[in-house]
């Protein structure tokens, strides 16, 4: 622990002297708030094939085994912010953070209070019916799926896709170019809770440290792009940041 403080103490130096720091988030930031992560031991995809659920072609096959997947990780976890999405937030508050980059759909960096969230893979916000092109809210969606399988209300269709990236689409290209500008002009690049193995957002790292930004790690294991860090911290996301800004409030 003792390694880790020091650790902390380097980061906060880091963010004190930072103009323009940048925040990039994966599915570990939002474990801590109940919602599985994908791989690993535990993870959804011990449970669920990503070709059937989570893939642009097995949509098209049966839509209905994405909802099925998409209740057990958005619904059923009644998923909160947690001290990670709040920490972010206020370093933005702060005017430390300018940006933050996620690989997460879950909305919850916005419920925590970060008003410039870059979502390289959408989000369920909004739900479009493919057939008739209708649009809707996730609330509405939301009330739907804690009971039934939901169709358009316009058409029938089953045919309701969320504004998400499944697997076999590409990542929307303003998006992914507005968050490789944010890589190369910033001077902390900070990542929390990625394992940095998913392309082409696990490049933003190395477009930053090739800008001559520092890098900072925060996850719970070890990476196999650790050595790329200037500071590298495992543990739990929430209570490491919740130590940073505590410790940048008391200059």
């Amino acid at each position: 622990m003792d390694s880790n403080n020091n650790k902390i103490e380097k980061v906060v130096e880091l963010l004190r002297s930072s103009k323009h720091t940048v925040v990039f988030t994966g599915a570990g930031v939002s474990v801590e708030s109940g919602i599985p992560p994908f791989r690993g031991a535990g993870g959804l995809w011990e449970r669920y094939d990503p070709e059937e659920v989570a893939s642009i072609y097995g949509f098209k096959r049966n839509p209905k085994a994405f909802w099925e997947f998409a209740k057990e990780l958005l619904v059923k976890t009644k998923a909160e912010p947690n001290k990670a999405h709040y920490a972010i937030a206020e370093l933005e508050k702060m005017g430390i953070v300018k940006a933050v980059i996620t690989q997460n759909i879950d909305m919850l960096h916005q419920k925590a209070g970060s008003s410039r969230v870059l979502e390289l893979h959408g989000s369920m916000e909004y739900v479009d019916c493919l057939d008739c092109h209708t649009a809707y809210k996730w609330e509405e969606i939301e009330k739907k799926i804690e009971k039934e399988i939901p169709r358009c209300e316009s058409c029938g269709s089953y045919y309701l896709k969320p504004r998400v990236v499944f697997f076999g689409e590409a990542l929307p290209s303003d998006v992914l170019s507005e968050a490789m500008d944010e890589a190369r002009k910033c001077d902390v690049f900070m990542v929390v809770g990625s394992s940095l193995v998913v392309y082409p957002a696990a490049h933003l790292p190395f477009i930053a440290k090739e800008n001559e930004a520092k890098l900072i790690i925060i996850n719970y294991d070890p990476t196999d792009r650790d050595e790329l860090f200037d500071v590298v911290i495992h543990g739990k996301a929430g209570d490491i940041l919740l130590k940073i800004v505590e410790k940048l409030k008391h200059v």
